[in-house]
């Protein structure tokens, strides 16, 4: 088991206007990465499914030729639907040298109440994978949805969502376009 800590690389994307909160556990290594933003990993789908669920075209966010996301389509695309991206950890030691949540030791979770209360619109949360979706209902004391559903949950005055997705790591056994069906679900709730 590695001793070193690892610090959240990126700072919480949070539009002003966001009415989802995406919410994995942590980003895999840096030698992982194709980009520096979240979902980085070439062979990660997240970027693949929104490519599905709001242009039918799964390439839509790919620059094949360099095996990499389009960062410069990516987020003027999140601003202007409104959703935010972030972590359950802000801190992790890593078991193994991956970002398999199996392999990961949460050192510091995130402060979902404060994320939460800066996104004043926001009325749903997504979680992506287990570990995160763990974190998040044992910090609002709710009972974990089957994938593909919801629970709702309080903060201050507010009744928001959690939507538990599946993962769109390759890693889960689930094709890219069933994955964006479930996904779907959510963006069709909001009307994004």
């Amino acid at each position: 088991m590695s001793e070193i800590i690892e610090r959240h690389p990126f700072k919480p994307f949070l539009p002003e206007k966001a009415r989802l909160l995406m919410l994995g556990t942590f980003p895999p290594a840096p030698k992982r990465w194709c980009m520096k933003f979240y979902y980085p990993n070439w062979i990660n789908d997240m970027w693949r499914i929104f490519g599905i669920c709001f242009f039918d075209d799964k390439d839509h966010f790919v620059v094949a030729q360099e095996k990499r996301f389009d960062l410069e389509r990516i987020i003027p695309f999140l601003e202007q639907k409104g959703i935010a991206l972030y972590d359950t950890a802000t801190r992790i030691r890593r078991t193994q040298d991956n970002a398999s949540d199996k392999d990961l030791e949460i050192v510091e979770e995130t402060d979902l109440d404060v994320m939460l209360r800066q996104i004043p619109a926001c009325q749903a949360v997504i979680t992506a994978g287990q570990l995160a979706t763990d974190v998040f209902c044992g910090h609002y004391g709710i009972k974990a949805p089957k994938v593909g559903d919801y629970a709702p949950f309080h903060l201050d005055d507010r009744t928001l969502r959690l939507y538990r997705m599946p993962s769109s790591s390759r890693a889960y056994p689930m094709k890219v376009e069933k994955k964006a069906e479930y996904y779907d679900v959510v963006f069709k709730y909001l009307k994004l």
